[in-house]
């Protein structure tokens, strides 16, 4: 039997969310972990004994890394300040990638990485991790066999609680200039995503938003900085064909982890998808006739993973269901709309 070459994908940006990427590289029969990128010395040398990857394969530089003619496909884990500049390297070298979300600080940069991306003919990948819970994807196709009817309403929650805690710096979640927006970019675009992906586009928003603890120390030296983005976002939405949609994003939820829920009510049925320690799924169907929301087994063919799947594009096996930078470019257009909306204190029609 001949052994197909693995996969080599590269790592930029060495922070906490890379530890998800990397460990489902590792996980990848088909996949190898290439090369790794910080601009952090020790913590490249420490990533790097960790993995085993050779000296000669870490780098302090992105650009270095993208030259390599050996590395296949990258995944970006960078803080979304840049974003921008490093996908459109990787669009330069005709590297696939996988880059994380909010995928730009504005629309407009993102409007470019999507004409970019689709000029090169070039598979990506956004991360809206979500998409791949087998409980989203079998929400999805029930969805598709008309088993809720006409949606009416979506109710959706993502919390944390970790902004909490008044001895955390001013990390770059903090700063607007570094991030683009606070609890609405990091969560939001999520159940942003989430929301789009089962029932449809945002078609115009109020929100409301609020900074609960309004500095911070300094990561750097003495004193404290200015906190310049929202600790929590409420959003009021309607969405294609009518739904009426609310959102409540915090990153102060005092006891939540990674708590979502997102409740879909059609004219038939209604699905509710409820994420923390595990993902489940409960439907409630008139054609059932019982009147109670049960808990669904979900299938096996719906269970899959994000990075696999990210490999999977890249090898011409991609199911459909991978977001692109076209949907990075919606959802960051609805992020926009709903900065408006606070700023000016109105709906913002997208």
């Amino acid at each position: 039997m001949v052994q197909l070459a693995k996969l080599k994908v590269g790592v930029i940006g060495l922070g906490g969310i890379s530890d998800m990427h990397i460990s489902g590289l590792l996980a990848n029969e088909d996949a190898i972990l290439w090369s790794i990128c910080d601009c952090k010395e020790e913590v490249l040398a420490r990533r790097g004994e960790q993995y085993n990857i050779p000296e000669a394969r870490r780098y302090l530089n992105y650009k270095e890394m993208l030259v390599d003619p050996e590395l296949e496909a990258v995944s970006i884990g960078t803080p979304n300040y840049n974003h921008y500049e490093i996908a459109c390297e990787a669009i330069r070298h005709h590297k696939p990638f996988a880059l994380e979300k909010p995928v730009t600080l504005a629309a407009q940069e993102a409007a470019v990485l999507w004409d970019l991306a689709a000029e090169a003919g070039l598979p990506h990948m956004i991360c809206f991790s979500y998409r791949y819970k087998s409980a989203v994807r079998y929400a999805k196709w029930l969805m598709g066999q008309g088993k809720i009817g006409e949606v009416k309403h979506v109710y959706g929650q993502y919390l944390q609680g970790w902004g909490l805690d008044e001895q955390l710096p001013l990390v770059w979640r903090f700063s607007r200039k570094l991030s683009g927006s606070g609890a609405l970019g990091d969560l939001g675009s999520h159940l942003l995503d989430l929301q789009r992906f089962l029932v449809g586009n945002v078609e115009r928003v109020m929100a409301d938003a609020d900074t609960i603890i309004k500095d911070r120390a300094l990561l750097e030296g003495e004193g404290r900085g200015e906190v310049d983005v929202e600790d929590y976002c409420h959003v009021l939405a309607r969405l294609e064909g009518g739904a009426s949609s609310t959102m409540a994003i915090s990153r102060f939820a005092f006891g939540r982890g990674n708590f979502q829920q997102l409740e879909i009510f059609g004219d038939r049925g209604a699905i509710l998808y409820n994420l923390e320690e595990e993902d489940v799924l409960y439907v409630k169907l008139s054609e059932e006739g019982d009147g109670v929301f049960r808990k669904v087994e979900i299938p096996e063919e719906f269970h899959v993973a994000q990075m696999t799947s990210f490999v999977n594009l890249v090898k011409g096996q991609g199911d459909g269901y991978d977001a692109t930078m076209e949907d990075g470019y919606i959802n960051q257009q609805a992020i926009d709309s709903i900065i408006a909306s606070l700023t000016e204190q109105r709906w913002i029609t997208i």
